[in-house]
């Protein structure tokens, strides 16, 4: 039995989970979350407990059993706490600031860099610490934004600048030798 897939999934007080077959809607204070599971797996919902069973052993249903269990779990605590990712950035001349809703960089570009905030998903920047927050109900979607502003200036080798996330550490590379010798 798989140890992710067997747990039970209790519902917050304010989380309201609606079921019409495989399809799963959630509702908290956080907003609306939906999504469609596969019919080999059955979803149970009895006095606020979310149960996942699988009605075999086969190594695909078996994978569906702790992914849907997962999937289910994060829809729950994305719409009643959300989900953040923190990135630090650092460099020379590197800033971060909010326009409205969107991300407005300068990361060492000849032109500053405008992320528009997706739908769901807000910024928070915290200028004196050099931080990034990235908030949101959709753990997928909240992990997808952090990359995608990581990726446009991923941590340097040489002298650590750049957008890594809290905690990343980064082994730094020795820089050219000097010349020795005659």
């Amino acid at each position: 039995m798989s140890r992710i897939g067997k747990l039970p999934i209790t519902l917050p007080k304010g989380v309201e989970v609606k079921m019409d077959g495989n399809k799963v809607s959630v509702k908290g204070p956080n907003g609306v979350l939906e999504d469609t599971f596969s019919p080999e797996i059955t979803i149970k919902l009895e006095d606020g407990v979310i149960t996942v069973e699988r009605p075999n052993d086969q190594p695909r249903i078996r994978a569906l059993h702790g992914t849907t269990r997962a999937l289910l779990n994060n829809m729950v605590v994305g719409c009643d706490k959300g989900f953040e990712i923190v990135l630090e950035y650092s460099g020379v001349g590197y800033r971060a600031e909010l326009k409205g809703n969107d991300l407005l960089l300068n990361l060492g570009f000849s032109h500053p860099v405008n992320f528009p905030a997706p739908e769901g998903i807000t910024f928070d920047v915290d200028a004196k610490a050099r931080l990034i927050k990235i908030k949101g109900r959709d753990r997928q979607q909240v992990g997808q934004v952090a990359a995608n502003i990581r990726k446009l200036r991923p941590p340097e080798r040489y002298h650590g600048t750049g957008i890594r996330y809290q905690g990343e550490i980064i082994k730094l590379k020795a820089g050219k030798a000097g010349k020795t010798g005659k």
